[in-house]
């Protein structure tokens, strides 16, 4: 696949980590795991895009106040041709998180769970890792 023909996925993703663990979705039917978050709708901003899809997925509300850029990642995409484009983000929230929508259940990974992890998810928890962020 060359640069100009390759499908990117782009995407806006929450990075959680409570206790040394990092928190990730899966969906119904699926056995990859994902950080939450999820695609864009035409002309919404990160932010936007961030509290609407954690609030469909985990049930919770984001804190616009506490919303800092994590980083951007890139890696092939899971099941499907083309890439996946992650813009990831940290930030505080209210609620309790719970499964909806789409998301069949919620897991706290911690250093051992790496493979477990879609590609793109694993690059952010490689940058975790080398942080010192994942203990548990």
């Amino acid at each position: 696949m060359t640069g100009g023909d390759r499908r990117v996925i782009d995407k806006v993703t929450w990075v959680r980590v409570e206790s040394g663990r990092v928190l990730a979705a899966r969906s119904h039917g699926k056995t990859v795991w994902y950080l939450p978050g999820g695609k864009r709708e035409p002309g919404e901003s990160d932010l936007a895009a961030l509290t609407r899809e954690v609030a469909e997925e985990l049930s919770v509300s984001i804190d616009p106040a506490t919303v800092h850029h994590f980083g951007t990642v890139e890696a092939p995409a899971h099941g499907q041709a083309g890439v996946v484009r992650m813009a990831c983000y940290t930030a505080e929230y209210r609620g309790t998180l719970v499964a909806s929508a789409e998301v069949a259940e919620l897991a706290w990974l911690g250093p051992g769970d790496r493979d477990r992890l879609s590609a793109a998810g694993a690059l952010v928890f490689d940058e975790l890792h080398r942080r010192g962020e994942l203990t548990g």
